[in-house]
């Protein structure tokens, strides 16, 4: 069983916290490298970094999210800085 029941309400919420902790950190979501960057380029300076990690393990949920969906034969909405 998934851990995902409702992927509509998930994805909500997820997107509300990316979004949040998106406009903390000042990634724009709209910005493919910046997203990309804030998932694969760690740097030693973000172990101090909370807002940044976490921004990271959203992303990476998401990303989960929209695997289960797609598994699912679901077609998982785009990311954008205004939600959906």
């Amino acid at each position: 069983m998934s851990g995902f029941e409702n992927y509509s309400h998930e994805m909500n919420e997820l997107d509300h916290e990316i979004i949040h902790y998106a406009a903390i950190c000042g990634v724009d979501l709209a910005d493919q490298p910046a997203i990309h960057a804030c998932l694969e380029e760690p740097h030693t300076t973000w172990a101090d970094d909370k807002a940044r990690q976490t921004l990271r393990g959203l992303l990476i949920l998401r990303i989960k999210l929209e695997t289960e969906m797609i598994e699912q034969g679901l077609s998982p909405r785009k990311l954008t800085s205004q939600g959906s």
